[in-house]
């Protein structure tokens, strides 16, 4: 399967995140595929994150270079807890959920929550400020070093 960044094979491991994007964007956006729904320009802020991780992308394929690697390291099997809030005036989207999988390199539980603030433009997501819980990435990869 081929998308707008190119071959979508290797993004497996983000279905349940795809999905509740999709689900929680449905009918303010266009596209079938999450990378679909990105404007080409698209500016991603990873606001609260994980050390390591960059704090700013810009640009659809920039976002898919990020993400192509993420099974290598985490897998995810679902997504839930899906609460949306719109403001049509402002054309922001605020997603609230959260995801579940495992660390690929401990076998370790991965159970995370989300909030998204999204920007829409012209039925495309122009502008992404991402929250998360650093803890929980720390405890499903065992990193930073656990004390001995």
């Amino acid at each position: 399967m081929t998308g707008p960044v190119g071959d979508l094979t290797g993004f497996a491991a983000l279905d349940p995140f795809f999905r509740i994007v999709r689900e929680g964007l449905a009918g303010l956006v266009d596209g079938g595929h999450f990378f679909d729904l990105l404007a080409e320009d698209v500016v991603v802020e990873y606001v609260v994150s994980a050390p390591g991780y960059p704090r700013r992308v810009q640009g659809r394929r920039a976002v898919a270079d990020l993400y192509r690697g993420y099974g290598d390291a985490m897998v995810l099997h679902s997504a839930d807890g899906l609460a949306v809030h719109h403001d049509p005036a402002t054309s922001v989207v605020v997603l609230e959920y959260a995801v579940h999988g495992r660390a690929v390199r401990t076998g370790r539980a991965y159970d995370n929550h989300f909030v998204s603030v999204i920007t829409v433009k012209d039925r495309s997501v122009t502008h992404w400020r991402d929250y998360l819980d650093p803890v929980a990435v720390f405890q499903a990869l065992g990193w930073p070093a656990e004390p001995r």
